[in-house]
């Protein structure tokens, strides 16, 4: 069947009062994005509360259809066939036509509901809902009415043109890309950091992100994994600038003044104060990581106490109560799973130590901290200097 336009709904962009308008727009923004690489002319604007995307000649309806169901904000995607006014009479014809079409099995219950945006038509929205529902009965016997919980909700509406549509895909839900400022990523080639990026995005969150490379102990094909990560995760959230910080050094500075137990916690205080230089400079409002809670050594809740003392921006963690199966469903649904197990590992788990410290002392850290006086503010300036910035579309 040839679709000529979707029908986008949206969920609770619906309950944001007087400035409603601002989120659609941004969820305009974001479909037309979404749709900028997709073979076909499409044609995205509002009308009285809802948002249409008119596909104009030919156009590849599996990959647009793929592409809407990235678009954050969305929460149904109904693909419509718009039909000529052309009398009543003519339109059951159509609608006929079309429950033939869309349905080879017809052993199904339904139920037809209109609305009519165009007041001058001659038919209100009771009498068209009623009166197709009979044309349909009559021209499929074996079908059966069902008012209360269909199989089949048969949508009618009344424009310049009659749009008809009984199919919802289900859309990615959540809140518009950029309604809810910017943050930064600390983005590992792991399988959690990309979930958490993909999660802080689904409630209107744009991210930036920032990858610690540790050459010639990480390789180039690591730091290639990462950016692949960020472009699967680039699908949802949109276009993601990619802060690749060369951290050989100051890791192998800890390493050599610092107790090996707490290598791990040291090493990520000082990612998080390089991570947040990053962040202020380009306007983020917070930090996300993918730490859940006693899943590892540095994810203790006094691991997590010790890192959180270097930042004065807020820490997002939206896997915090998840447990690895969980979060594993997760980066399957966003095709970030078989990319995350590649083995090319990251400079977190370079330098670990045997038995890391699970119960950290701030105080006991931060004179362990003392030791890289000498040298660790210059060993910062250099990372931050000579920082690699990858645009990731």
């Amino acid at each position: 069947m040839r679709f000529h336009t979707f029908l986008l709904k949206y969920g609770e962009i619906g309950i944001k009062g007087k400035n409603r308008h601002l989120f659609e727009d941004a969820l305009v923004r974001q479909v037309r994005y979404a749709l900028k690489d997709v073979d076909g002319e499409f044609q995205v604007y509002k009308s009285q509360a809802r948002i249409y995307v008119d596909c104009e000649g030919e156009y590849d309806y599996d990959d647009t259809v793929e592409h809407l169901k990235k678009v954050f904000g969305l929460v149904g995607i109904c693909p419509v066939v718009r039909m000529e006014d052309q009398g009543f009479e003519q339109l059951k014809k159509d609608v006929v036509a079309y429950m033939d079409e869309m349905y080879e099995d017809k052993n199904f219950t339904f139920k037809v509901e209109s609305r009519r945006a165009k007041k001058s038509y001659p038919k209100n929205s009771m009498e068209i809902s009623r009166d197709l529902g009979e044309a349909i009965l009559y021209a499929f016997p074996e079908i059966r009415v069902d008012v209360h919980h269909p199989d089949v909700m048969v949508n009618i509406e009344v424009r310049n043109e009659i749009y008809v549509y009984s199919q919802i895909i289900p859309g990615a839900g959540g809140m518009p890309v950029g309604t809810n400022g910017r943050a930064m990523l600390l983005l590992s080639g792991g399988i959690d950091s990309p979930v958490a990026g993909y999660m802080i995005s689904k409630r209107g969150v744009g991210i930036e992100a920032t990858y610690f490379h540790a050459p010639p102990y990480t390789s180039e094909r690591a730091k290639q994994k990462v950016v692949d990560l960020a472009k699967k995760v680039a699908k949802y959230s949109g276009p993601i600038k990619l802060h690749v910080v060369n951290f050989t050094d100051i890791q192998l500075y800890i390493y050599d003044q610092c107790p090996h137990d707490e290598l791990t916690i040291i090493m990520r205080r000082y990612m998080m104060r390089i991570a947040e230089h990053f962040a202020r400079e380009d306007g983020c409002l917070g930090l996300i990581t993918g730490e859940s809670i006693g899943q590892v050594a540095s994810q203790t809740m006094q691991s997590l106490a010790a890192t959180n003392d270097v930042c004065t921006m807020p820490v997002y963690r939206p896997l915090i109560g998840f447990d690895k199966q969980e979060i594993v469903e997760v980066s399957e649904k966003i095709d970030t799973y078989e990319t995350s197990i590649q083995p090319f590992e990251d400079c977190c788990t370079i330098f670990v130590a045997k038995h890391p410290v699970t119960k950290p002392n701030i105080d006991v850290i931060r004179r362990s901290e003392e030791k890289l006086a000498e040298k660790i503010d210059d060993l910062m300036k250099e990372a931050i200097d000579t920082v690699e910035i990858i645009e990731v579309k």
